[in-house]
Protein backbone atom coordinates (compact mmCIF):
# COMPACT_ATOMS: atom_id res chain seq x y z
CA UNK A 1 0.00 0.00 0.00
CA UNK A 2 2.67 2.25 0.85
CA UNK A 3 4.51 1.93 -2.06
CA UNK A 4 1.49 2.55 -4.78
CA UNK A 5 0.82 5.72 -2.85
CA UNK A 6 4.46 6.61 -3.29
CA UNK A 7 3.67 6.32 -7.15
CA UNK A 8 0.38 7.87 -6.75
CA UNK A 9 2.14 11.36 -5.38
CA UNK A 10 3.90 12.50 -8.35
CA UNK A 11 1.43 11.73 -10.90
CA UNK A 12 -0.84 13.78 -8.39
CA UNK A 13 1.11 16.56 -7.87
CA UNK A 14 1.81 16.55 -12.07
CA UNK A 15 -2.09 16.44 -12.71
CA UNK A 16 -2.31 19.38 -10.57
CA UNK A 17 0.36 21.25 -12.20
CA UNK A 18 -1.39 20.75 -15.22
CA UNK A 19 -4.32 21.71 -14.41
CA UNK A 20 -3.03 24.95 -13.01
CA UNK A 21 -0.76 25.64 -16.18
CA UNK A 22 -3.98 25.03 -18.52
CA UNK A 23 -6.10 27.34 -16.21
CA UNK A 24 -3.69 30.58 -15.44
CA UNK A 25 -0.79 29.51 -18.59
CA UNK A 26 2.31 29.74 -15.63
CA UNK A 27 4.53 27.61 -17.72
CA UNK A 28 4.95 29.75 -20.88
CA UNK A 29 5.90 32.55 -19.31
CA UNK A 30 8.31 31.33 -17.20
CA UNK A 31 9.84 28.63 -19.80
CA UNK A 32 10.22 32.00 -22.05
CA UNK A 33 11.81 33.82 -19.21
CA UNK A 34 14.25 30.95 -18.41
CA UNK A 35 15.64 30.37 -22.01
CA UNK A 36 16.01 34.12 -22.61
CA UNK A 37 19.79 34.70 -24.31
CA UNK A 38 22.29 36.84 -22.45
CA UNK A 39 25.03 38.17 -24.34
CA UNK A 40 28.35 36.43 -22.18
CA UNK A 41 30.22 39.55 -21.46
CA UNK A 42 31.59 40.89 -18.65
CA UNK A 43 29.81 44.26 -18.67
CA UNK A 44 26.81 42.69 -18.08
CA UNK A 45 28.49 42.23 -13.86
CA UNK A 46 28.28 46.09 -13.82
CA UNK A 47 24.33 45.80 -13.13
CA UNK A 48 24.66 42.71 -11.18
CA UNK A 49 26.95 43.66 -8.81
CA UNK A 50 24.86 46.83 -8.34
CA UNK A 51 21.88 44.65 -7.46
CA UNK A 52 23.80 42.57 -5.16
CA UNK A 53 25.40 45.50 -3.45
CA UNK A 54 21.88 47.26 -3.29
CA UNK A 55 20.56 43.57 -1.43
CA UNK A 56 23.47 44.37 0.90
CA UNK A 57 22.41 47.55 1.79
CA UNK A 58 19.09 46.77 2.83
CA UNK A 59 20.23 44.36 5.38
CA UNK A 60 22.57 45.68 6.68
CA UNK A 61 20.35 49.07 6.86
CA UNK A 62 17.50 47.25 8.35
CA UNK A 63 19.84 46.22 11.52
CA UNK A 64 21.05 49.82 11.67
CA UNK A 65 17.61 50.70 11.55
CA UNK A 66 16.84 48.76 14.74
CA UNK A 67 19.57 50.77 16.96
CA UNK A 68 19.46 54.52 15.51
CA UNK A 69 17.76 56.60 17.30
CA UNK A 70 17.06 59.74 15.15
CA UNK A 71 16.78 62.67 17.25
CA UNK A 72 18.81 65.62 17.67
CA UNK A 73 17.81 65.97 21.34
CA UNK A 74 20.77 66.77 23.41
CA UNK A 75 22.51 63.72 25.82
CA UNK A 76 25.49 63.46 27.91
CA UNK A 77 27.31 60.43 26.43
CA UNK A 78 28.40 57.60 29.01
CA UNK A 79 29.35 54.79 26.90
CA UNK A 80 33.01 52.75 26.75
CA UNK A 81 34.03 55.43 24.49
CA UNK A 82 36.35 57.24 26.95
CA UNK A 83 37.26 60.28 25.06
CA UNK A 84 34.02 61.75 24.57
CA UNK A 85 32.46 60.50 28.31
CA UNK A 86 30.80 63.83 29.75
CA UNK A 87 30.12 65.34 26.57
CA UNK A 88 26.69 67.07 25.39
CA UNK A 89 25.68 65.05 22.02
CA UNK A 90 22.50 64.41 20.05
CA UNK A 91 20.52 61.00 20.47
CA UNK A 92 21.26 59.92 16.98
CA UNK A 93 25.28 60.41 17.59
CA UNK A 94 24.32 58.57 20.97
CA UNK A 95 23.28 55.42 19.16
CA UNK A 96 25.72 55.32 16.86
CA UNK A 97 28.53 55.35 18.88
CA UNK A 98 26.29 52.41 21.00
CA UNK A 99 26.28 50.94 17.86
CA UNK A 100 29.94 51.04 17.07
CA UNK A 101 31.02 49.89 20.84
CA UNK A 102 28.19 48.26 22.38
CA UNK A 103 26.17 46.26 19.91
CA UNK A 104 27.81 42.84 18.98
CA UNK A 105 28.96 43.29 14.92
CA UNK A 106 27.87 46.62 15.08
CA UNK A 107 30.81 48.45 13.77
CA UNK A 108 31.28 45.39 11.18
CA UNK A 109 27.50 46.19 10.08
CA UNK A 110 28.09 49.78 9.70
CA UNK A 111 31.30 49.83 7.94
CA UNK A 112 30.03 46.81 5.85
CA UNK A 113 26.54 49.29 5.02
CA UNK A 114 28.90 52.42 4.19
CA UNK A 115 31.40 50.20 1.51
CA UNK A 116 28.39 48.87 -0.02
CA UNK A 117 27.34 52.50 -1.04
CA UNK A 118 30.15 53.61 -2.21
CA UNK A 119 30.50 49.97 -4.53
CA UNK A 120 26.79 50.56 -5.71
CA UNK A 121 27.68 53.98 -6.81
CA UNK A 122 30.65 53.11 -8.54
CA UNK A 123 29.03 49.90 -10.23
CA UNK A 124 26.25 52.78 -10.86
CA UNK A 125 28.57 55.07 -12.53
CA UNK A 126 30.84 52.52 -14.45
CA UNK A 127 27.01 50.90 -15.98
CA UNK A 128 26.12 54.38 -16.81
CA UNK A 129 29.51 55.09 -18.66
CA UNK A 130 29.53 51.71 -20.37
CA UNK A 131 26.78 52.02 -21.76
CA UNK A 132 28.05 55.77 -23.15
CA UNK A 133 30.74 54.54 -24.74
CA UNK A 134 29.27 51.76 -26.46
CA UNK A 135 26.18 53.34 -27.69
CA UNK A 136 23.97 51.06 -25.57
CA UNK A 137 21.67 54.21 -24.88
CA UNK A 138 20.19 54.42 -28.94
CA UNK A 139 16.88 53.28 -29.95
CA UNK A 140 15.18 51.57 -28.78
CA UNK A 141 16.74 52.01 -25.13
CA UNK A 142 16.76 55.97 -24.88
CA UNK A 143 14.38 55.21 -21.85
CA UNK A 144 16.75 52.65 -20.21
CA UNK A 145 19.13 55.15 -19.88
CA UNK A 146 16.67 57.87 -18.79
CA UNK A 147 15.80 55.85 -15.81
CA UNK A 148 19.73 55.15 -15.51
CA UNK A 149 20.22 58.67 -14.78
CA UNK A 150 17.37 59.48 -12.44
CA UNK A 151 18.80 55.84 -10.48
CA UNK A 152 21.87 57.86 -9.87
CA UNK A 153 20.26 60.98 -8.66
CA UNK A 154 18.08 58.74 -6.35
CA UNK A 155 21.52 57.01 -5.00
CA UNK A 156 23.29 60.40 -4.72
CA UNK A 157 20.63 61.93 -2.09
CA UNK A 158 20.41 58.38 -0.64
CA UNK A 159 23.94 58.52 0.12
CA UNK A 160 23.88 62.29 1.22
CA UNK A 161 20.88 61.63 3.52
CA UNK A 162 22.74 58.68 5.25
CA UNK A 163 26.08 60.45 5.32
CA UNK A 164 24.47 63.23 7.54
CA UNK A 165 22.46 60.59 9.92
CA UNK A 166 25.04 60.01 12.33
CA UNK A 167 25.19 63.59 13.22
CA UNK A 168 28.91 64.37 13.75
CA UNK A 169 31.17 67.06 12.96
CA UNK A 170 31.76 65.71 9.25
CA UNK A 171 28.25 65.25 8.52
CA UNK A 172 26.89 68.85 9.97
CA UNK A 173 29.84 70.35 7.66
CA UNK A 174 28.20 68.64 4.56
CA UNK A 175 24.83 69.61 5.69
CA UNK A 176 25.95 73.20 6.10
CA UNK A 177 27.08 73.08 2.54
CA UNK A 178 23.73 71.39 1.54
CA UNK A 179 22.17 74.50 3.59
CA UNK A 180 24.30 77.22 1.45
CA UNK A 181 23.92 75.79 -1.31
CA UNK A 182 19.98 75.81 -1.00
CA UNK A 183 19.92 79.71 0.21
CA UNK A 184 21.95 80.60 -3.08
CA UNK A 185 18.32 79.87 -4.71
CA UNK A 186 16.63 82.98 -5.82
CA UNK A 187 12.63 83.78 -4.62
CA UNK A 188 12.50 80.14 -2.82
CA UNK A 189 15.97 79.13 -1.81
CA UNK A 190 15.29 80.62 2.06
CA UNK A 191 11.49 78.40 1.70
CA UNK A 192 13.24 75.29 0.97
CA UNK A 193 15.73 75.67 3.97
CA UNK A 194 13.05 76.23 6.22
CA UNK A 195 10.91 73.92 4.96
CA UNK A 196 13.85 71.37 5.41
CA UNK A 197 15.75 71.80 8.38
CA UNK A 198 12.62 73.17 10.37
CA UNK A 199 13.90 76.88 10.61
CA UNK A 200 17.34 78.06 10.26
CA UNK A 201 20.00 75.55 10.18
CA UNK A 202 20.74 73.29 12.23
CA UNK A 203 17.02 73.00 13.69
CA UNK A 204 15.63 70.42 15.53
CA UNK A 205 14.21 68.46 12.64
CA UNK A 206 16.61 67.28 10.55
CA UNK A 207 17.99 63.95 11.48
CA UNK A 208 14.55 62.94 12.30
CA UNK A 209 13.11 64.45 8.34
CA UNK A 210 16.60 62.74 6.93
CA UNK A 211 16.11 59.55 8.65
CA UNK A 212 12.62 58.90 6.95
CA UNK A 213 13.93 59.84 3.61
CA UNK A 214 17.18 57.42 3.91
CA UNK A 215 15.31 54.74 5.62
CA UNK A 216 12.00 54.43 3.66
CA UNK A 217 11.58 57.34 1.04
CA UNK A 218 14.13 56.78 -1.21
CA UNK A 219 15.12 52.86 -0.92
CA UNK A 220 11.24 52.48 -2.20
CA UNK A 221 12.17 54.57 -5.29
CA UNK A 222 14.99 53.31 -5.63
CA UNK A 223 13.40 49.83 -5.92
CA UNK A 224 10.48 50.72 -8.15
CA UNK A 225 13.13 52.65 -10.37
CA UNK A 226 15.07 49.05 -10.67
CA UNK A 227 11.59 47.07 -10.80
CA UNK A 228 10.83 49.18 -13.68
CA UNK A 229 14.43 48.93 -15.60
CA UNK A 230 14.32 45.56 -15.58
CA UNK A 231 10.82 45.00 -17.09
CA UNK A 232 11.45 46.93 -19.55
CA UNK A 233 14.91 45.30 -20.01
CA UNK A 234 12.41 42.18 -20.43
CA UNK A 235 10.44 43.82 -23.21
CA UNK A 236 14.03 44.40 -25.23
CA UNK A 237 16.55 42.38 -26.75
CA UNK A 238 19.70 42.52 -24.97
CA UNK A 239 22.17 44.59 -26.65
CA UNK A 240 25.63 42.80 -27.78
CA UNK A 241 28.64 43.61 -29.43
CA UNK A 242 29.05 43.02 -33.37
CA UNK A 243 30.60 39.78 -34.14
CA UNK A 244 30.64 35.99 -35.22
CA UNK A 245 26.92 35.29 -35.68
CA UNK A 246 25.34 38.04 -34.57
CA UNK A 247 23.09 40.55 -35.58
CA UNK A 248 20.38 43.41 -35.08
CA UNK A 249 17.82 40.52 -34.60
CA UNK A 250 19.23 37.86 -32.51
CA UNK A 251 21.71 37.40 -29.74
CA UNK A 252 24.48 35.25 -28.83
CA UNK A 253 25.34 34.22 -25.53
CA UNK A 254 23.78 32.06 -22.49
CA UNK A 255 20.27 31.04 -21.15
CA UNK A 256 19.18 32.48 -18.36
CA UNK A 257 18.87 29.04 -16.71
CA UNK A 258 21.05 27.42 -15.47
CA UNK A 259 24.28 28.78 -16.03
CA UNK A 260 23.14 33.02 -16.00
CA UNK A 261 20.96 32.05 -13.20
CA UNK A 262 24.24 30.25 -11.52
CA UNK A 263 26.61 32.93 -12.33
CA UNK A 264 24.54 35.78 -10.88
CA UNK A 265 23.95 33.78 -7.68
CA UNK A 266 27.99 32.87 -7.55
CA UNK A 267 28.49 36.84 -7.95
CA UNK A 268 26.36 37.67 -5.15
CA UNK A 269 28.36 35.44 -2.65
CA UNK A 270 31.68 36.96 -4.21
CA UNK A 271 30.27 40.65 -3.47
CA UNK A 272 29.33 39.65 -0.22
CA UNK A 273 32.68 38.28 0.92
CA UNK A 274 34.59 41.03 -0.46
CA UNK A 275 32.23 43.56 1.19
CA UNK A 276 33.17 41.55 4.13
CA UNK A 277 36.46 41.15 4.21
CA UNK A 278 36.67 45.31 3.72
CA UNK A 279 34.98 45.86 6.81
CA UNK A 280 36.25 44.00 8.29
CA UNK A 281 39.87 45.12 7.48
CA UNK A 282 39.24 48.55 6.84
CA UNK A 283 38.29 51.24 8.56
CA UNK A 284 35.58 53.44 7.32
CA UNK A 285 33.15 56.36 8.90
CA UNK A 286 35.13 56.99 12.35
CA UNK A 287 32.86 59.43 14.24
CA UNK A 288 34.00 58.71 17.17
CA UNK A 289 36.94 60.87 15.88
CA UNK A 290 35.06 63.54 14.61
CA UNK A 291 33.07 64.27 17.55
CA UNK A 292 29.55 65.62 17.93
CA UNK A 293 28.31 68.11 15.13
CA UNK A 294 28.35 71.92 15.94
CA UNK A 295 25.80 74.27 13.86
CA UNK A 296 29.11 76.94 14.49
CA UNK A 297 31.61 75.23 13.69
CA UNK A 298 33.00 73.37 10.18
CA UNK A 299 35.69 70.37 10.13
CA UNK A 300 38.47 70.85 8.59
CA UNK A 301 39.82 68.60 5.74
CA UNK A 302 36.10 67.24 5.65
CA UNK A 303 35.72 65.80 2.60
CA UNK A 304 32.50 64.24 1.61
CA UNK A 305 32.32 60.71 -0.16
CA UNK A 306 33.89 60.26 -3.69
CA UNK A 307 31.05 60.17 -5.73
CA UNK A 308 29.96 63.63 -4.64
CA UNK A 309 33.17 65.07 -3.64
CA UNK A 310 33.12 66.47 -7.32
CA UNK A 311 29.82 68.76 -6.40
CA UNK A 312 32.28 70.05 -3.01
CA UNK A 313 35.31 70.67 -5.65
CA UNK A 314 33.37 72.58 -8.20
CA UNK A 315 32.00 74.90 -4.99
CA UNK A 316 35.99 75.32 -4.20
CA UNK A 317 37.39 76.54 -7.34
CA UNK A 318 34.63 78.18 -8.60
CA UNK A 319 35.48 82.78 -9.12
CA UNK A 320 33.49 84.51 -6.35
CA UNK A 321 30.71 85.74 -8.74
CA UNK A 322 28.31 87.42 -7.51
CA UNK A 323 25.38 88.71 -9.82
CA UNK A 324 23.36 91.79 -8.56
CA UNK A 325 20.00 91.75 -10.30
CA UNK A 326 18.45 95.51 -9.97
CA UNK A 327 15.27 94.66 -8.43
CA UNK A 328 14.28 96.99 -6.00
CA UNK A 329 17.11 97.40 -3.41
CA UNK A 330 18.73 95.01 -5.23
CA UNK A 331 18.95 91.21 -5.24
CA UNK A 332 22.25 89.49 -5.24
CA UNK A 333 22.76 85.68 -6.69
CA UNK A 334 25.79 83.97 -4.29
CA UNK A 335 29.04 82.48 -6.60
CA UNK A 336 27.49 78.80 -5.07
CA UNK A 337 24.82 79.07 -6.78
CA UNK A 338 26.26 78.86 -10.11
CA UNK A 339 28.39 74.97 -9.48
CA UNK A 340 26.27 73.59 -6.84
CA UNK A 341 22.79 74.40 -8.61
CA UNK A 342 23.32 75.65 -12.59
CA UNK A 343 25.99 73.47 -13.38
CA UNK A 344 25.25 70.46 -11.12
CA UNK A 345 21.48 70.12 -12.74
CA UNK A 346 22.99 71.23 -16.16
CA UNK A 347 25.20 68.36 -16.16
CA UNK A 348 22.06 65.99 -14.91
CA UNK A 349 19.53 67.44 -17.75
CA UNK A 350 22.41 66.89 -20.44
CA UNK A 351 23.58 63.44 -19.54
CA UNK A 352 19.54 62.09 -19.24
CA UNK A 353 18.90 64.14 -22.66
CA UNK A 354 21.76 62.97 -24.78
CA UNK A 355 20.16 59.87 -26.36
CA UNK A 356 18.11 62.28 -27.91
CA UNK A 357 20.57 64.94 -29.02
CA UNK A 358 22.84 62.48 -30.33
CA UNK A 359 19.96 61.06 -32.35
CA UNK A 360 19.08 64.30 -33.68
CA UNK A 361 22.86 65.21 -34.61
CA UNK A 362 23.54 61.61 -36.38
CA UNK A 363 19.94 61.68 -38.04
CA UNK A 364 19.90 57.96 -37.00
CA UNK A 365 16.11 56.48 -36.38
CA UNK A 366 17.24 53.11 -36.63
CA UNK A 367 17.15 50.47 -34.16
CA UNK A 368 20.20 49.26 -32.66
CA UNK A 369 20.62 46.10 -30.81
CA UNK A 370 24.92 45.77 -32.08
CA UNK A 371 27.26 48.19 -29.34
CA UNK A 372 29.29 50.18 -31.07
CA UNK A 373 33.03 49.40 -30.06
CA UNK A 374 34.13 53.40 -28.38
CA UNK A 375 37.33 53.64 -31.61
CA UNK A 376 33.57 53.62 -33.61
CA UNK A 377 32.28 56.69 -32.50
CA UNK A 378 35.04 59.08 -31.94
CA UNK A 379 33.64 62.05 -31.17
CA UNK A 380 31.30 60.33 -28.55
CA UNK A 381 34.25 58.91 -26.87
CA UNK A 382 35.45 62.36 -26.55
CA UNK A 383 33.09 63.88 -25.51
CA UNK A 384 32.63 61.01 -22.55
CA UNK A 385 36.57 61.79 -22.15
CA UNK A 386 35.85 65.47 -21.92
CA UNK A 387 33.47 64.45 -19.06
CA UNK A 388 35.58 61.95 -17.27
CA UNK A 389 38.57 65.01 -17.56
CA UNK A 390 35.84 67.79 -15.88
CA UNK A 391 34.93 65.07 -13.30
CA UNK A 392 38.52 64.29 -12.02
CA UNK A 393 39.39 67.68 -11.88
CA UNK A 394 36.28 68.61 -9.90
CA UNK A 395 37.07 65.50 -8.00
CA UNK A 396 40.99 66.31 -6.95
CA UNK A 397 39.72 69.49 -6.18
CA UNK A 398 37.50 68.50 -3.53
CA UNK A 399 40.47 67.27 -1.54
CA UNK A 400 42.63 70.68 -2.34
CA UNK A 401 42.94 72.06 0.85
CA UNK A 402 44.69 68.29 1.74
CA UNK A 403 46.43 68.08 -1.19
CA UNK A 404 48.00 71.66 -0.24
CA UNK A 405 49.22 70.76 3.45
CA UNK A 406 50.83 67.62 2.78
CA UNK A 407 52.36 68.35 -0.48
CA UNK A 408 53.26 72.30 1.00
CA UNK A 409 51.99 73.65 -1.93
CA UNK A 410 49.35 77.37 -1.64
CA UNK A 411 45.49 76.92 -1.40
CA UNK A 412 45.54 79.38 -4.03
CA UNK A 413 47.94 77.96 -6.07
CA UNK A 414 45.64 74.90 -5.86
CA UNK A 415 42.70 76.96 -6.46
CA UNK A 416 43.88 78.68 -9.81
CA UNK A 417 44.83 75.16 -10.83
CA UNK A 418 42.17 73.75 -10.78
CA UNK A 419 40.34 76.47 -12.45
CA UNK A 420 42.76 75.94 -15.10
CA UNK A 421 42.87 72.40 -15.64
CA UNK A 422 38.75 73.00 -15.51
CA UNK A 423 39.10 74.40 -18.56
CA UNK A 424 41.92 73.37 -20.75
CA UNK A 425 41.67 69.73 -19.47
CA UNK A 426 38.50 68.59 -21.32
CA UNK A 427 39.50 70.09 -24.36
CA UNK A 428 42.88 68.45 -24.69
CA UNK A 429 41.34 65.25 -23.41
CA UNK A 430 38.73 65.50 -25.86
CA UNK A 431 41.56 66.05 -28.40
CA UNK A 432 43.80 63.12 -27.78
CA UNK A 433 40.81 60.89 -27.80
CA UNK A 434 39.43 61.34 -31.16
CA UNK A 435 43.10 61.24 -32.17
CA UNK A 436 43.82 57.69 -30.35
CA UNK A 437 40.44 56.20 -31.98
CA UNK A 438 41.30 57.70 -35.32
CA UNK A 439 44.54 55.32 -35.13
CA UNK A 440 43.15 52.56 -33.65
CA UNK A 441 40.63 52.52 -36.98
CA UNK A 442 43.27 52.89 -39.11
CA UNK A 443 45.14 50.02 -37.12
CA UNK A 444 42.38 47.78 -37.67
CA UNK A 445 41.95 48.48 -41.31
CA UNK A 446 45.88 47.30 -42.12
CA UNK A 447 45.14 44.21 -40.11
CA UNK A 448 42.28 43.25 -42.85
CA UNK A 449 44.07 44.36 -45.38
CA UNK A 450 47.83 43.08 -45.48
CA UNK A 451 47.15 40.43 -42.05
CA UNK A 452 48.82 39.89 -38.95
CA UNK A 453 51.98 41.10 -38.07
CA UNK A 454 53.76 37.93 -37.13
CA UNK A 455 57.10 39.34 -36.19
CA UNK A 456 58.71 36.96 -38.03
CA UNK A 457 61.73 39.13 -40.50
CA UNK A 458 62.22 37.05 -44.37
CA UNK A 459 65.13 39.01 -46.21
CA UNK A 460 64.71 38.99 -49.76
CA UNK A 461 66.28 37.76 -52.46
CA UNK A 462 67.37 41.42 -53.61
CA UNK A 463 68.73 42.21 -49.67
CA UNK A 464 65.86 43.82 -48.23
CA UNK A 465 63.76 42.77 -45.58
CA UNK A 466 60.20 42.33 -44.82
CA UNK A 467 58.08 41.23 -42.00
CA UNK A 468 56.02 38.34 -42.72
CA UNK A 469 52.44 39.04 -42.13
CA UNK A 470 49.37 36.26 -42.24
CA UNK A 471 46.78 36.59 -44.09
CA UNK A 472 42.60 36.85 -42.75
CA UNK A 473 41.48 35.99 -46.47
CA UNK A 474 42.52 35.89 -49.92
CA UNK A 475 40.92 39.81 -50.54
CA UNK A 476 40.92 42.60 -48.26
CA UNK A 477 38.10 42.60 -45.76
CA UNK A 478 35.86 45.54 -45.27
CA UNK A 479 35.96 46.98 -41.98
CA UNK A 480 32.94 46.19 -40.09
CA UNK A 481 32.92 47.54 -36.28
CA UNK A 482 34.53 43.89 -35.40
CA UNK A 483 37.07 43.28 -32.84
CA UNK A 484 39.96 42.42 -35.66
CA UNK A 485 42.70 39.83 -34.03
CA UNK A 486 46.20 41.37 -33.65
CA UNK A 487 47.86 38.37 -32.94
CA UNK A 488 48.64 35.08 -34.24
CA UNK A 489 47.38 33.30 -31.10
CA UNK A 490 44.22 35.03 -31.23
CA UNK A 491 43.07 33.63 -34.40
CA UNK A 492 42.47 30.58 -33.71
CA UNK A 493 40.05 31.80 -30.95
CA UNK A 494 37.46 32.72 -33.75
CA UNK A 495 34.01 31.39 -34.45
CA UNK A 496 33.57 28.64 -36.46
CA UNK A 497 31.11 30.42 -38.36
CA UNK A 498 33.26 33.04 -39.36
CA UNK A 499 36.31 30.66 -40.11
CA UNK A 500 36.19 30.32 -43.95
CA UNK A 501 35.82 34.55 -43.95
CA UNK A 502 39.19 34.84 -42.29
CA UNK A 503 40.64 32.06 -43.12
CA UNK A 504 42.19 32.24 -46.93
CA UNK A 505 42.11 28.91 -48.72
CA UNK A 506 45.60 27.34 -49.51
CA UNK A 507 47.85 28.72 -51.71
CA UNK A 508 51.69 28.30 -51.84
CA UNK A 509 53.13 31.49 -49.46
CA UNK A 510 55.28 34.37 -51.09
CA UNK A 511 57.19 37.08 -49.88
CA UNK A 512 56.20 38.85 -46.94
CA UNK A 513 52.88 36.05 -46.24
CA UNK A 514 52.32 32.24 -44.20
CA UNK A 515 50.68 30.36 -45.69
CA UNK A 516 47.10 29.03 -44.02
CA UNK A 517 46.82 26.58 -41.23
CA UNK A 518 46.45 22.78 -42.59
CA UNK A 519 43.07 21.12 -42.91
CA UNK A 520 43.82 19.07 -39.82
CA UNK A 521 44.77 22.62 -37.90
CA UNK A 522 41.32 24.13 -38.75
CA UNK A 523 39.71 21.04 -38.10
CA UNK A 524 41.42 21.10 -34.56
CA UNK A 525 40.90 24.37 -34.03
CA UNK A 526 37.20 23.91 -34.68
CA UNK A 527 36.67 21.58 -31.82
CA UNK A 528 38.71 23.75 -29.43
CA UNK A 529 36.09 26.62 -30.06
CA UNK A 530 32.97 24.22 -30.18
CA UNK A 531 34.02 22.81 -27.06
Amino acid sequence: MAKKSEERRPNLVAAVAAGADERYQVATPLRSLMNRVFPNHWSFLLGQIAICSFVILLITGVFLTIFFEPSMQPVTYDGSYVALRGTEVSRAYDSVLDISFEVRGGLFVRQMHHWAALLFMAALILQLAFRFFTGAFRKPREAIWVIGVVLFVLAFLEGWSGYALPDDQLSGTGLRIADAIMLSIPVVGTWISASLFGGEYPGTVIIERLNVLHSFVLPGLVLAVIAVSALLSLRQRPAQFPGPLRTEENVVGERLFPRHLMKSGGLFFIVFGVLALISGVLQIGPVWLFGPSSGSDAAASSQPDWYAMFLDGLVRIFPPWQITIPIGDGYSIPPVFWPGVVIFGGMLTVTALYPYIERRLRRDDSWHNLLERPRDAPQRTGLGAMALTFYAVALVSGANDIIADKFHISIAAMVWGGRVALVLGPALAYFITVRICLGLQQHDREVLAHGIESGIIRRRPDGGFVEVHQPLSKEPLPYSGWAVPKKMNRVGALAPAVRGFFFPAEKPPHDGELSPASGEERENERKDVTT
